[in-house]
């Protein structure tokens, strides 16, 4: 049988590998954050979201406690969000700035978003075998979206598992871009806030990402 991305979808949803963040992210659900006492939160591991037919690929390190694990998509509803689907929109992958919930009728253009893991990790920090159970789905992305030429890495977690799954070779650094087979890596901090709050991750190098991935992605030598 043929695999799908609805169908790896469908599989992280009701994924149950990891008892350490299931359990968490239950319970965050059940307490929620103040000013989100009204929501029904998703609580459960958070699919991929995008263009099946992706030119970029977008890889994240999990769902944020209060963001994507409150709204059920990928960097919604959280600062990092914020960042993310401002940037795609400036620069013509989006069709809308902000991401606020799956059922906002937000389309991306060319772009798929995963993540290293679908559940949202105690205090962002997913040890190995979370990390291992999850690249599970993200192996099997990679191999159906074939259109792909550029993939985007948000931060050294993500940088370093990638590195793992594939033959990459080189090292992170923020705006390195480099080869893998006859396609682009670009190597980027993630939009945390403790990046984007401190300084440590500009609004201006941030952007810079996405026009260069759009750039790759496009090339007539790609």
């Amino acid at each position: 049988m043929e695999d799908s991305l609805e169908a790896i979808n469908k599989e992280i949803v009701n994924c149950r590998k990891c008892p350490r963040l299931i359990s968490y992210i239950q319970e965050v659900a059940k307490k929620k954050k103040r000013a989100y006492r009204n929501w029904e939160y998703w609580g459960k591991p958070v699919p991929s979201f995008g263009d099946p037919n992706a030119k970029i690929l977008i890889i994240g390190l999990a769902p944020a406690a209060h963001g994507a694990n409150r709204t059920g998509r990928m960097f919604t509803g959280d600062a990092s969000g914020r960042w993310l689907y401002k940037a795609l929109y400036e620069v013509g992958l989006s069709n809308k700035e902000e991401s606020i919930s799956k059922d906002d009728d937000l389309k991306l253009n060319h772009v798929y978003i995963t993540a290293t893991i679908h559940c949202a990790p105690p205090k962002n920090k997913p040890n190995r075998d979370e990390i291992e159970n999850c690249s599970y789905f993200l192996k099997r992305e990679i191999d159906i979206l074939k259109n792909v030429k550029v993939y985007v890495l948000l931060g050294r977690i993500a940088f370093d598992n990638f590195k793992r799954l594939t033959n990459l070779k080189g090292e992170f650094a923020h705006g390195k871009v480099l080869k893998y087979e006859d396609k682009w890596v670009i190597c980027s901090y993630h939009p945390s806030a403790q990046n984007t709050l401190t300084g440590r991750l500009k609004w201006d190098d941030w952007i810079k990402i996405f026009k260069t991935a759009k750039e790759l992605a496009f090339s007539e030598e790609n």
